[in-house]
């Protein structure tokens, strides 16, 4: 696994965050020195998504990035129910698919290059997987995806979300916030690297509360939505479709 130092060098010039070759590279990386409990998260969503997956339907990861999800499901979740990775990367998705070629991914599955934004088709789903995704959606377009999803879903079929979220009461925000850059100074990364990390996501990363983040499913369809997974500024949510 290539070691994350995409921020390590100080950049003269900030850009918006991308999801290009240089990040797909050392994704895996990133993921697990910055994200609290990311192997803990991908092990509940397995067993979640293999406690919901039904042979005949399909399996859906939008915002595949580079395939962890799906090769942690992959072990769980009923060999013959083909996967769907989604991502508006292609960078992420060749390395996704060069990942699971050197696993000896057996299963039926199926990549797509899409703009979750713009709309991608949904169908005959029984689960379908957001993992740090609705997050970088603009919110403009979040409702339309949410929908899509819904319709996508067959009965009794669930969305497992987990997002970065701000903290209920606005004062707790800023606690949460220095939690979560101690933890990533814990994993060696600098503060040159958090701050200009920071910087980059800025108008990329657009967090809403974890009550907004039920009201938006609710609001859309969903009719039950559990936390299953909470840290500070993390949470995961599974919901249901009737």
């Amino acid at each position: 696994m290539s070691k994350d130092e995409v921020f390590r060098g100080e950049i003269e010039k900030a850009s918006d965050f991308k999801f290009g070759e240089n990040v797909a590279k050392v994704f895996d990386d990133m993921l697990n020195r910055s994200v609290p409990f990311y192997g803990e998260v991908q092990r509940m969503m397995a067993e979640l998504a293999a406690n919901h997956a039904v042979e005949g339907s399909f399996v859906y990861d939008l915002g595949c990035s580079t395939g962890t999800t799906m090769i942690g499901m992959d072990t769980l979740v009923p060999k013959e129910i083909k996967f769907i990775g989604i991502d508006d990367s292609q960078e992420m998705l060749d390395k996704c698919k060069s990942k699971l070629m050197e696993m000896g991914f057996s299963r039926p599955y199926e990549l797509r290059c899409a703009d979750l934004g713009k709309g991608a088709k949904i169908e005959n789903a029984s689960v379908v997987v957001l993992c740090l995704t609705l997050q970088f959606v603009r919110p403009i377009y979040r409702e339309q995806l949410l929908k899509n999803i819904l319709e996508g879903l067959n009965p009794g079929g669930v969305l497992i979300l987990v997002e970065k979220v701000l903290a209920e009461e606005s004062n707790f925000n800023r606690d949460f916030i220095d939690y979560y850059y101690n933890y990533k100074r814990r994993n060696q990364y600098s503060e040159l690297e958090i701050s200009q990390k920071r910087e980059a996501l800025e108008n990329v990363l657009v967090p809403y509360k974890l009550s907004e983040n039920i009201s938006l499913l609710r609001d859309n369809g969903f009719a039950h939505c559990e936390v299953f997974f909470k840290w500070y500024n993390f949470a995961g949510i599974i919901a249901t479709k009737k």
